[in-house]
């Protein structure tokens, strides 16, 4: 798969980036390469190979340090509700970005 300078123009657009006409072919060219290295490493057998948790368990076990999941704070909805400028049914209301 292989993006063209129409669909680089769209992804900019969608990201909110100015992509200008010098910049394109080599934005395409960076994207296309992520994809193609995307493609290869989907294409490598790893039946067999357990997940690791952090990179560096390669080199040496790694214990991760992670701490009892409770809420520490108290909860605060209202007050980060009443400085909102629009709200529905608890939630915040944003406007829509994506097509």
């Amino acid at each position: 798969m292989s993006l063209n300078s129409d669909e680089i123009l769209r992804l900019g657009k969608l990201a909110r980036l100015f992509i200008s006409p010098e910049e394109q072919d080599a934005t395409a060219q960076q994207i296309n390469n992520i994809i193609d290295l995307a493609g290869q490493l989907a294409e490598q057998d790893t039946r067999g190979l357990e997940p690791l948790a952090h990179p560096l368990a390669v080199l040496a076990p790694v214990a991760l340090r992670l701490r009892a999941d409770e809420a520490t704070e108290p909860n605060a909805r209202e007050v980060n509700l009443a400085c909102a400028p629009a709200v529905e049914k608890g939630l915040f209301l944003v406007p829509k970005v994506i097509e």
